[in-house]
């Protein structure tokens, strides 16, 4: 029978965290399939990555596999969430109401990558006190206050670039030592607060270079 390890934080790559959530995607479809096995070749031939690299990364897990099966499927996902602490439902508060901030409010997956988002904060008074997919929209002058009554550790920033700044020395005053930035914007935070930027602008580039590069190959 495969085994998950004791729950405990691991110091993973970069790279390897970001390859997890795929392996993830993988797998769910697979058991959609009525697949109850997979193995690591699998895996690899599916996202195009190296065997070596994906047995690498589920190792880290701590699941094991069985000779001649693989892995069980329902087993390895859930040691991938468990690495990710993903099987742990983590608060965090939302800054920024707008159309960015209310779709990520309405995104439900989040609960299932062990998100939980239970507050959203606006400057905009005519947002303040909107209810969005049943969260009540509150004043930013509450956030560092709420923040560190209610111990939240995670928060989310989806304002102007000319706003995210205040926003982060806010959410530092209260206690928050993870942000998700969604600014456009390079945030200047101490060494204990970990940001992660998800710029939009940034992967739009990546894919518009690459389409360029493909259809001037094809025009050859």
């Amino acid at each position: 029978m495969e085994m998950v390890a004791e729950k405990q934080v691991k110091a993973l790559s970069e790279r390897t965290l970001r390859r997890l959530p795929r392996y993830i995607e993988i797998l769910k479809r697979l058991k959609s399939e009525k697949i109850e096995f997979v193995s690591s070749n699998m895996i690899a031939d599916e996202l195009g990555l190296d065997s070596i690299q994906v047995r690498k990364d589920l190792a880290a897990t701590g699941v094991t596999g069985k000779p001649k099966l693989g892995f069980a499927i329902d087993e390895l996902i859930n040691g991938i969430k468990h690495t990710l602490n993903w099987d742990n439902q983590t608060d965090a508060f939302l800054v920024g109401a707008g159309s960015l901030g209310s779709a990520l409010l309405g995104y439900k997956t989040f609960s299932d990558h062990g998100l939980n988002i239970i507050a959203a904060f606006e400057n905009e008074p005519s947002k303040v006190s909107g209810i969005i997919n049943n969260i009540t929209i509150l004043p930013i002058e509450k956030l560092s206050d709420m923040a560190f009554r209610m111990k939240v550790h995670i928060g989310v920033i989806t304002v102007p670039i000319d706003q995210a700044q205040h926003v982060a020395d806010m959410m530092i005053e209260g206690g928050i030592r993870a942000i998700w930035n969604f600014a456009p914007i390079h945030l200047k935070v101490p060494d204990f607060v970990i940001v992660e930027n998800a710029q939009l602008s940034h992967s739009l580039g990546v894919l518009t270079h690459k389409l360029a590069e493909s259809l001037k190959g094809e025009n050859k």
